[in-house]
């Protein structure tokens, strides 16, 4: 008699359920990442910081996860430990360098320090310590967002994949929404400007995204136990050897992986980098007044909650992974190519470029991250994610840096006074061009990743769903 015995991740309600808690957090931890993202002028005219300085902090993110090679630990602590131990861990650790990112912003313990860092550059004290909040949080939020990925290839494998993975990066995209449009406002709330206050609005949700998780942690355990029970009754035997570190030669020598690897780097460098300054490229491009610039780069994370989703679950049904890839890069060499061009200043033109941007926003990711598991063994999937994650962080660290640096040596057009305060005005046109230039190359990979599957036979443009046996 066939045994018809279903595991927790057989039920609809409860894998749904999971997905919704851990990207919950997720939102949380993306409503900090990009919460200063608005600020740029505030920071300029209330803290003294300049286009330099500000592209410091912003490309904190990345310093332990690229240097000190945290994500990679991360991910191999993730393959070791399980999805528990670690996301509760990196939960804890966003919260801590949130704490740490809002102490340096509001205390006046800091005003006039300047440091010498490691003896090679000075910079103002509290850039470098709201830095090392943000570097700090940028462990956890990318370490978390690791788990997450691996939590849903755990739950979702042979079902709705995609669509999963495509609803999760659509909550963390409400997060990065609400944290451009509501930034200022909440800056600006109850008559008295302080930058210190969406940041602590921030660590409330943190805070609030943490016992969701711990919340998750009880729904994963009875996972495990009803998969056990499952195996056990069924006589299944889990074959599958532990994670050795040798498994990291295996991942890095895959071809498919590093062209994925590529692709994700130059995607991100070309869209999250830019939400950096994009309200900052309203004011000084297309004129909009401060207190509403946010509301035309909000479009694009909003624009890609429902179209995420949808190009997911159209890559379970119908395949076409790779092709969704390079058209999410043709749109994105058409927008950047766009705000590059000096003339074309009109608001308008604005909201068209980034409805069409968080098109592209959606299409690549939506059948980027549900293509590692087809290339990639599970057992070695989170190393597989965090080692992806690692070469993300390289441009999640670098880009801001060099744009800032840019417009600050080559694009300063002069000099306005905002709420008594001397600010700079800039051209955005070479960072444009630089963006644009991100999205030809990752237009490049995704031919050379197409190529390879074909060559291979990964499945990449094959449904996620597995067809069901009649008999």
């Amino acid at each position: 008699m066939e045994k018809i015995r279903q595991t927790l991740r057989d039920s609809a309600t409860a894998r749904w359920a999971a997905l919704f808690i851990v990207s919950f957090t997720m939102l949380c931890g993306y409503f900090l990442t990009d919460i200063m993202a608005p600020l740029k002028g505030l920071l300029e005219g209330q803290l003294s910081w300049n286009s330099t300085e500000y592209g410091i902090f912003t490309s904190a993110y990345g310093w332990f996860n690229v240097f000190l090679f945290m994500l990679i630990f991360g991910g191999i602590i993730l393959d070791k430990m399980g999805v528990r131990f670690t996301g509760l861990g990196a939960t804890i650790i966003m919260v801590l360098g949130t704490a740490i990112k809002f102490w340096a912003v509001s205390t006046n313990t800091l005003d006039g320090q300047t440091w010498n860092v490691l003896w090679l550059f000075e910079v103002k004290a509290q850039v470098f310590i709201a830095g090392l909040g943000y570097a700090i949080f940028g462990v956890g939020v990318e370490v978390a967002g690791i788990t997450v990925s691996k939590i849903i290839v755990k739950w979702f494998k042979g079902k709705e994949l995609a669509l999963a993975m495509g609803l999760e990066m659509a909550m963390a995209r409400i997060g990065t929404g609400l944290a451009i449009v509501a930034s200022v406002p909440i800056a600006r709330s109850f008559g008295i400007v302080s930058v210190s206050k969406p940041i602590l609005v921030a660590l409330i949700g943190l805070c609030i995204g943490l016992i969701a998780f711990i919340v998750y942690i009880f729904m994963d355990k009875k996972l495990d136990e009803s998969q056990a029970a499952y195996d056990l009754e069924n006589e299944i035997i889990d074959e599958e050897e532990s994670f050795q570190i040798k498994d990291i030669f295996a991942i890095i020598t895959n071809k498919a992986w590093w062209y994925i690897a590529i692709l994700c780097v130059l995607f991100y460098s070309s869209v999250f980098p830019f939400l950096k300054y994009a309200t900052d490229l309203m004011v000084n491009k297309f004129a909009v007044r401060e207190s509403l610039a946010g509301l035309i780069p909000g479009i694009l994370p909003f624009g890609t909650i429902l179209l995420t989703p949808f190009f997911g679950n159209l890559y379970d049904r119908k395949g076409k992974g790779a092709s969704i890839m390079i058209l999410g890069a043709v749109l994105l060499i058409f927008v950047h190519s766009m705000f590059s061009i000096p003339f074309l200043n009109h608001w308008l033109i604005a909201i068209v470029l980034s409805i069409v941007l968080g098109i592209a926003f959606s299409l690549v990711p939506s059948a980027m991250w549900p293509s590692v598991p087809k290339i990639i063994p599970e057992k070695r999937l989170g190393t597989a994610f965090s080692l992806i994650f690692w070469v993300q962080n390289w441009g999640l660290m670098g880009v801001p840096a060099l744009i800032g640096w840019v417009l600050d040596k080559y694009c300063v057009t002069g000099q306005k006074v905002v709420e008594g305060v001397t600010v700079s005005t800039y051209n955005y046109t070479i960072p444009m061009m630089i963006f644009t230039s991100f999205g030809v190359l990752a237009l490049v990979f995704g031919f050379l990743l197409k190529a390879e599957d074909k060559k291979k036979g990964y499945g990449l443009q094959l449904p996620n769903i597995e067809a069901k046996i009649e008999g």
